[in-house]
This record gives structure tokens, C-alpha cells and sequence, in this order.
């Protein structure tokens, strides 16, 4: 998820971490990783998570089980490193993808990212997750380097508001402001996306695929790159 920095708004650590456990029932998460990273217990978690939210941090914090792990952390993206100038809340979780978390991902998503109060967010499988990341230019190595054919992006302090969503996901959350920003949705551009997609308090999950991500089925592939030609305000494409 993609947020606004946490400057006076410290419940959103709390309610991010609460609507995880909530879309996942009988989740916990009530451990972190000491400085000796070795996991530690956090006693009175609701109310450390909110001490450091006052300090502008989101610790990272899990479940403890190594068998199943579940985890999630949080970082602020400095304003020169983010779209329009302004500082972001950025937002990881990690969980394992069997078959209760395909399950319930879009309640995961939606329920994080509301909490959060985020402008956008997406939930992707590892593997298809490497390749979008190469879509953000430049490379360490030089000019953009796609692959698949999918399209260059341009790096996050380039594009010029922080609604614009950085790249596209298996599931997407798209806050009402990110919609209005791409366009979505068009009814008459749009039924197919539409058929996937669920409106939420405050904005819209949008699932380009029915099964998880896999970029190496060629559906999934071109499904991904439609979604690419029909908002090319993603990854700031739409301007010069």
C-alpha cells in the first residue's frame, strides 16, 4: 500500500494491522524482530504499535510461526523519492500463498489498504512481482529493461501525484482519487474489469485474473498488458 506519510494520523498503523487480522481470522500478529534479530514477543501490542506510530515508524511485526509466516512492515518514502513532492507511508505484507489466503486476498487487500487510508495498493505473487519491478526505469544497469514486452515506468518521483498508481498488480486497490486519476471506471471500456471488481467504502478492488498472477500463461500476460494500454496514466505514461 501506498499512503500519505503518517504526520498526525497514528491510528493508521493500528487499523492497517487490525483489518489484516480481521480478513484472515484467527491471525495474530504479536511478535517483532529484536536487535539481535531474534523474535521477540511484543507485550501490550495494540499500544506499542501506536507509540511508534508517534514516532513516525510502522515496526515490523508477525505472527512468530515460521511454518506459516505472516508479516508486515512499513517505511516512509522521503518527499524527493515520492510523487508530487510529498512524503509517502509505504506499506509490505508478506503471507504465504496457499489456498486461504487466494481466498480471502481481496478482503486482505481492501481491509489494509482502508486502513491505511491509502491512495493505492496491490497484491501480487512473488514471481510476477519481479517482473513488474523491472518495468521501473532506470536500472541499475542502464536504460529500462522490460521484460515480456511489458512497458518502461517511470520512477516514482516522476510521476506527478501520488493517486497515480506506480504500476499494476494481480489485485488492485485503487482509492476514489486513484480512479478518478486513471479514468477507471468506463463502463463502456471497462465490463470485463468490472466483472472482477468490487467497490469498497472508499474505492474499488480490481482482480485482472481470476487465478493468482502467472506471467509465464500467456492469458495472464496479455491480461496485463491491456490492463497497461488502458491506463496509460499508470506509471506516469500519460505524460511527456
Amino acid at each position: 500500500m501506498f499512503a500519505p506519510a503518517l504526520e498526525g494520523a497514528y491510528s493508521r498503523t493500528l487499523a492497517t494491522v487490525h483489518g489484516l487480522e480481521r480478513a484472515l481470522p484467527g491471525l495474530r500478529l504479536e511478535w517483532t524482530v529484536t536487535e539481535k534479530r531474534q523474535v521477540a514477543a511484543v507485550p501490550q501490542r495494540d499500544a506499542w504499535l501506536t507509540k511508534e506510530a508517534t514516532r513516525g515508524e510502522f515496526p515490523f511485526i508477525c505472527n512468530g510461526d515460521e511454518r506459516y509466516p505472516v508479516m508486515i512492515s512499513g517505511h516512509t518514502r522521503s518527499w524527493h523519492a515520492s510523487p508530487g513532492g510529498q512524503s509517502q507511508l509505504q506499506v509490505h505484507a508478506n503471507l504465504p500463498l496457499d489456498t486461504a489466503v487466494i481466498a480471502t486476498a481481496r478482503d486482505v487487500l481492501g481491509a489494509m489498504a482502508e486502513g491505511a487510508c491509502a491512495f493505492w495498493g496491490q497484491a501480487t505473487p512473488h514471481g510476477a512481482a519481479v517482473d513488474i519491478a523491472y518495468q521501473t526505469a532506470p536500472t541499475r544497469g542502464g536504460p529500462p529493461s522490460p521484460r515480456r514486452g511489458l512497458p518502461a515506468l517511470k520512477l516514482f518521483h516522476h510521476i506527478r501525484s501520488p493517486e497515480i498508481p506506480y504500476y499494476l498488480g494481480w489485485l488492485n486497490y485503487w482509492s476514489d482519487a486513484a480512479a478518478r486519476a486513471i479514468g477507471f471506471p468506463d463502463p463502456a471500456r471497462d465490463s470485463e474489469l468490472l466483472s472482477r471488481s468490487r467497490r469498497t467504502a472508499t474505492g474499488w478492488l480490481v482482480q485482472l485474473t481470476e487465478a493468482p498472477l502467472d506471467l509465464d500463461d500467456p492469458a495472464h500476460l496479455e491480461a496485463l498488458k491491456r490492463a497497461y494500454e488502458r491506463f496509460p496514466e499508470i506509471g506516469g505514461r500519460g505524460v511527456a
